[in-house]
């Protein structure tokens, strides 16, 4: 029987029975009649209401049987008394009853230290910029790209994005972290930028804070962000493209120029690690006629004055020991926190992030070279003595690499225990050309006795990183706080394993039987974990291990405070420098030390930092003394030898000092 089709109410064709016969009797419409066609119209109204009541009395009584159904289960349920208006303070008094150590964001100290100074009637005077250090500032993507459409604006460095990108999408994390070896910028498709504001570098990851503290009693005393600049920029970059790149020096004058003009007082800027060779720098850039064209006495005009806080002076600031941990970094992707892990963590981290990765990943990244060791010999020793060598060690600090014996009889004659300088020059060979082309192009790593060179030094860019080879500014009324810690197990230099053969890190490389700048091809390179000696002296799988703030060496976070720039060749203005250093006295039951830490990175929420910070901010910086610590014999012993170590090598030619 056929089908005829018909549009109901709700607007859907629905079958309807035809007639037996094909020729269906025609409708009112069809034929003409009116009257009939009105009557239809109604009719077909009147079903449509109708269709409307059933539907609504259905709907009616389905809510009528759940109500019933749900009634009856509670009744089968057992009462539970619950108020849920008590519910927030019932998780309140739940998480106060936490252990200490579970709790690594607050330990009940937050603004204290900016409550007591309030209520000595200490308040915001000085305009503060503050300069976070390598790695601490956060990442961002403003990739457009299809590939990375959906990553817009979220932190590729830092935060649970971060976390979760490199757990489960690795690959495509690199590739956007990495900079191109030959530019040193951006590669084609990828565009990270740093984070802006006080978030930038407040905390890396929810509940690990890095500033979070410091500007928490900051703000207590009356500091906000009108008066509160945090100096974000993006580590990864060599100094000179991050002037190219970004105009970070360009916008850090102008605006420590506006905060001067505006507040009408002295602008402090606290810098910490690699931040305080970011302001050094930036000094310098500044005064030059080539670039910032400040003039020579833009810094003594703008009555600056500055925190350096766990500073790594001696290489780039940073010419620490732990120098060497970049450098190895570089070399193998390997430092002390890598060899350390048990063998299931080291096995996992082979399997997730080789040491080849690891080490293309450092090497990608300029500015971490910043990082690298400072003043060769003369400052560092040799293989019979160093400045920070203890009484009963049988091998000297002088020798930055070391191998094992029997590996020595088994490689090639060029490989040998080696001195800052030889090491420096060996890691080189190590790494690929684009590498060696940066390092040659950016940074210098020796030191300069002539005062008539430091002076020519003040044109060239690559000098300005290295506080051996450049001078502190014409500024006789600036103050320089150094602040660091001491008294952590610090990694200084390690033991490593050579393999017998070269290998090309690319086919690049392989071109010549010599690279561009002579230097060899690179090898596999590891540090020898099995090497252990804590008896003559501090060696734990393969790294030895001297007196610092965990991070940074001992020497290299005092040298240059408390001896270089007692010399006029280096501070010709005669800036002031305070030192003040900080004891390692954590507490066994807070995970990041508490108000007693000194290491690198957590003595930014100790409350002896926090209190000298205060103290500058807010006018009463004359109350800081010198406080170098030199009643231990192994630290009194660091400096007296860093003395004749500096005297010996950097001759008087006349200038009495």
């Amino acid at each position: 029987m056929p089908l005829r089709q018909r549009k109901t109410w709700f607007g859907r064709n629905e079958p309807e029975d035809a007639t037996d016969s094909d020729d269906a009797a025609p409708t009112p419409i069809e034929s003409g009649n009116p009257a009939a066609a009105g009557e239809v119209e109604v009719k077909a109204e009147k079903k449509a209401k109708e269709k409307l009541k059933n539907l609504a009395l259905m709907l009616e009584q389905s809510q009528t049987d759940l109500g019933a159904f749900a009634r009856n289960m509670a009744a089968a349920m057992p009462t539970l008394d619950i108020d849920w208006g008590r519910f927030d303070g019932e998780w309140e008094a739940l998480k106060a009853r936490i252990p200490e150590p579970w709790k690594l964001n607050n330990d009940g100290r937050e603004f204290q230290v900016g409550e007591r100074a309030r209520d000595r009637g200490l308040h915001a005077h000085h305009p503060v910029v503050l300069v976070p250090g390598i790695i601490s500032t956060g990442l961002e993507s403003w990739s457009t790209s299809d590939e990375y459409r959906g990553w817009f604006r979220e932190k590729v460095w830092g935060g649970l994005h971060m976390l979760s990108q490199v757990t489960f999408n690795r690959d495509k994390w690199m590739a956007a972290v990495l900079l191109d070896a030959e530019t040193g910028l951006d590669p084609p498709g990828v565009k990270v930028r740093a984070a802006q504001g006080i978030d930038a570098a407040s905390s890396f990851i929810q509940g690990y804070w890095i500033w979070s503290k410091i500007v928490e009693n900051l703000a207590v005393v009356g500091y906000d962000t009108n008066n509160l600049l945090l100096a974000a920029y993006d580590w990864r970059l060599s100094y000179w493209n991050l002037e190219e790149r970004d105009g970070y020096f360009s916008r850090l004058k102008a605006s420590i120029e506006e905060l001067r003009r505006r507040e009408d007082k002295k602008v402090v800027l606290a810098a910490h690690s690699m931040g305080s060779s970011t302001y050094v720098r930036s000094f310098k850039w500044v005064e030059s006629p080539r670039f910032g064209g400040g003039g020579p006495t833009w810094v003594e005009v703008r009555k600056l004055s500055s925190l350096s806080l766990s500073h790594t002076r001696l290489t780039i600031n940073h010419n620490h020991r732990t120098t060497l941990r970049p450098m190895t970094a570089f070399l193998s992707g390997e430092m002390r926190d890598t060899v350390e892990l048990n063998p299931t963590g080291a096995y996992v981290l082979e399997r997730f992030f080789s040491r080849r990765e690891r080490a293309r990943l450092f090497r990608s990244w300029a500015g971490s070279a910043s990082m690298w060791i400072k003043g060769g010999d003369a400052v560092w020793g040799n293989h019979t003595h160093a400045p920070d060598d203890s009484g009963n060690c049988t091998q000297s600090h002088g020798s930055f690499l070391s191998f094992r014996p029997s590996e020595l009889l088994v490689l090639a004659s060029d490989t040998k225990n080696m001195t800052a300088e030889e090491s420096g020059t060996w890691i080189l060979e190590h790494t690929p050309t684009s590498f060696q082309r940066m390092m040659a192009t950016n940074f210098s790593c020796g030191i300069e006795r002539d005062e008539k060179k430091l002076e020519m030094n003040d044109d060239n860019p690559t000098k300005w990183s290295n506080p051996l080879e450049s001078r502190l500014p014409n500024a006789p009324s600036m103050k320089l706080h150094c602040i660091y810690g001491h008294g952590k197990e610090t990694e200084y230099d390690e033991t490593f394993a050579d393999s017998e053969n070269a290998m090309c890190e690319n086919t690049s490389d392989c071109t010549s039987p010599r690279a561009p700048l002579d230097m060899p091809l690179s090898r596999k390179n590891w540090i020898d974990y099995e090497v252990n000696d804590e008896q003559s002296m501090q060696v734990k799988n393969g790294v030895k291990l001297g007196e610092g703030d965990g991070t940074v060496s001992l020497l290299s976070l005092g040298a240059m405070c408390v001896e270089g720039w007692k010399h006029e060749r280096w501070n010709p203005g005669g800036v002031k420098v305070v030192t003040t250093e900080l004891p390692h006295l954590p507490s066994l039951t807070i995970p990041r030390g508490g108000a007693n830490t000194s290491d690198h990175v957590d003595i930014l929420g100790s409350t002896g930092l926090n209190e000298l910070i205060v103290k500058v901010a807010t006018g009463a910086g004359e109350e800081i003394e010198i406080r170098s610590h030199r009643t231990g014999e192994d630290t009194t012993a660091v400096f007296d030898l860093t003395l004749l170590s500096m005297s010996y090598a950097i001759p008087s030619n006349g200038s009495g000092h």
